[in-house]
C-alpha cells in the first residue's frame, strides 16, 4: 500500500459523533473475528493517534472496556455505533471502523482476515499499525 496520506472522513449513523484521519487513498482493511468485532461486524484501520482527529461529538461518547479494559471501545449514546476506538494491539493509536468511513478518497482497498478468535497468538502482527 501507498504511504502518501490523504483526509478521510467518517462519523456514527447519527452522526453525532464525526472525525477525520490521514491514511493512504488505497486502504488496508483487517477483518477480525474475535467475539466482539465479529458481533458488530467492525472492520479496523488502525492509524497512529496523531492522523485521527474527533471533529465533533465528545459529549456524546461513551466508553467500555473488557477483559484486560487496554482496549477503549467508543460508541455513540445517540445511535449505539462503534466509529473508532483505541485498540488493545495498538494503545498509541486508533482503530477506525472502515464500515464508518466516507468513501470519496478512498482509491481502493483490500480486506484481510484476522485472526482474532487467537488473539494472543497474532496480535504481534497488527502491532506496527499504529506507529508512524
Amino acid at each position: 500500500m501507498t504511504t502518501e496520506l490523504t483526509t478521510h472522513q467518517g462519523h456514527c449513523h447519527c452522526r453525532a459523533v464525526t472525525w477525520e484521519i490521514q491514511a493512504p487513498a488505497k486502504l488496508r482493511v483487517d477483518e477480525c473475528d474475535c467475539s466482539m468485532c465479529e458481533m458488530h461486524g467492525f472492520q479496523h484501520i488502525i492509524v497512529p493517534k496523531s492522523r485521527f482527529t474527533l471533529l465533533s461529538g465528545q459529549d456524546n461518547i461513551t466508553t467500555y472496556t473488557f477483559n484486560t479494559h487496554v482496549a477503549q471501545h467508543y460508541f455513540c449514546k445517540t445511535c449505539g455505533i462503534e466509529s473508532f476506538y483505541v485498540p488493545r494491539s495498538n494503545p498509541d493509536g486508533y482503530s477506525i471502523n472502515f464500515r464508518c468511513l466516507e468513501r470519496d478518497n478512498v482509491a481502493e482497498y483490500e480486506i484481510l482476515p484476522f485472526d482474532g478468535k487467537n488473539w494472543e497468538a497474532n496480535a504481534a502482527k497488527l502491532a506496527h499499525m499504529s506507529k508512524e
